[in-house]
Parts: structure tokens; sequence; C-alpha cells
């Protein structure tokens, strides 16, 4: 069963804790979905704080749209995983 487009998709990236990640993370899916609002993101700490996971649900238009967006969030160095 696909996905019916358009629809609010959740992206939960996971990183190492330093600066920027945020801001990098927040770049990428912008310049996927130009109408993601930043101020949205959610943000958790994991439990020792190495890392850091940051959701963020973007309206996706098409399969192509979220496809990109991952392989450019994987392609991050700081990157850990994407869901």
């Amino acid at each position: 069963v696909g996905l019916a487009f358009p629809t609010a998709f959740p992206i939960k990236t996971t990183g190492r804790r330093e600066t920027g990640f945020t801001g990098a993370v927040i770049e990428i899916v912008t310049r996927h979905a130009p109408d993601f609002m930043p101020g949205t993101i959610e943000t958790r700490p994991s439990r020792e704080g190495k890392y850091v996971s940051l959701t963020a649900t973007v309206n996706a238009v098409s399969r192509e749209q979220l496809d990109a967006l991952y392989r450019e969030l994987c392609d991050h160095p700081s990157v850990v995983m994407v869901l």
C-alpha cells in the first residue's frame, strides 16, 4: 500500500549532539520541503546525552521528494540514522 500525497509525514533524524546539527537538519529539510516550519521540530536527547533525535513533520508531496530528503539527510556526516 502506497502513501497518498500530499500527506503530513514525520521524519526522525538521529545524530551526534554537536553544534550545528539541528541547524543542518533544518536546512536540509527546508530545502526539500520549503513550507516546513522550523519551530515545529521536536528535539529529544539520548539518555546519555551523546545523541539527539529530531522529528520534522513535512508536508510530503511525492515519493521522489521524500527519497531525495532521506538521501541528503543520510549523507550528512553527523547523522547516525534516519527513520
